[in-house]
């Protein structure tokens, strides 16, 4: 979003920039909601909502629906692991490949956080009337589609 007037690269008006720094805002503060009561970190309550949404994917799957680097999936998946909330089986096809979902406690825990996070989502967008959220979202889509191709 550059003003014209010259070539120069105004962080603080660069799309990249803003985009991070709104992001990495409401990482903070949805991380203060989950990670004290539920000791979840943010990259592990990505996992765990992608899980809950997409039940029987792969690590691989997983990083691709959350736009995480390998490192961080597989950290996240060996901490809800280690925590009890994920379960990993081998793939009867590939033993190569493994297959996620959430225990019965990680189920639970996903169930105590989502009404948490949804909050501060609606609290989040409560600025917004009906015209801007469809404006946003369509936006968001097109932005995300964009830097996909």
């Amino acid at each position: 979003m550059a003003d014209g007037k010259n070539d120069k690269l105004v962080l603080e008006r660069f799309l990249p920039y803003r985009l991070s720094y709104l992001t990495n805002i409401i990482s903070r503060k949805l991380a203060r909601l989950y990670s004290e009561q539920f000791d979840i970190t943010p990259h592990e309550w990505k996992v765990l909502a992608n899980l809950s949404r997409h039940p029987n994917i792969s690590a691989a799957k997983t990083g691709e629906k959350t736009a995480m680097d390998k490192v961080a999936v597989s950290r996240a998946i060996k901490g809800l692991c280690d925590k009890g909330l994920v379960h990993k089986v081998f793939s009867s096809e590939d033993r190569r490949r493994s297959v996620l979902n959430l225990t019965k406690k990680g189920r639970d825990i996903y169930h105590q956080i989502e009404p948490l996070v949804t909050a501060y989502e609606d609290r989040l967008l409560s600025i917004l009337d009906k015209d801007e959220l469809v404006q946003l979202d369509h936006l968001l889509t097109k932005l995300t589609d964009q830097a996909k191709s």
